[in-house]
């Protein structure tokens, strides 16, 4: 989680949401893939620090299906994330700060819960939640009052 947490910051710098992840080999304990937010930057709407992640890892590894690793995540996976997971077979999410708003396993649809979810991977929620959650808090507590970007003409 520490590394994972290290990924939020460097988001934080380029302005981004801070959120970090890791794909982990559990039975060696290698960091396979790292991945930070990145959808303002890259203009990918998709550029989540899991999705960042898991698309390095499956590139590394030369397979899309990474069964048995771990993904670590410094925020509960969103609904979009918790699909990739889930189709990349991973074994184990573990994950810092609950999301109510936005996140998808512990709250709102409970992706994992569902029948049509074709692989369900253990779950452990609130590793340095607190630090995670502070990361956040003090991201956009600097953030406030600030206007958000202007959509381009024509969307």
């Amino acid at each position: 989680m520490r590394i994972a947490l290290r990924a939020a910051q460097d988001a934080a710098a380029r302005g981004e949401t801070p959120v970090g992840a890791c794909v982990v080999d559990p039975a060696t304990g290698e960091v396979i893939a790292i991945g930070a937010n990145g959808p303002i930057g890259t203009h990918d709407p998709t550029a989540h620090a899991e999705i960042v992640a898991l698309r390095e890892a499956a590139r590394k590894l030369g397979n899309y299906r990474l069964t048995g690793l771990t993904l670590v995540v410094t925020l509960e996976p969103c609904a979009m994330c918790a699909g990739a997971i889930s189709h990349a077979r991973i074994g184990r999410v573990v994950f810092g700060a609950d999301d109510p708003k936005g996140g998808a396993v512990l709250h709102g649809p409970r992706y994992f819960e569902q029948p049509t979810c074709h692989w369900r991977p253990e779950v452990t929620g609130g590793i340095l939640a607190d630090e995670s959650a502070e990361l956040l808090r003090g991201f956009f507590r600097a953030r406030r009052g600030k206007s958000a970007p202007e959509a381009p003409a024509g969307t």
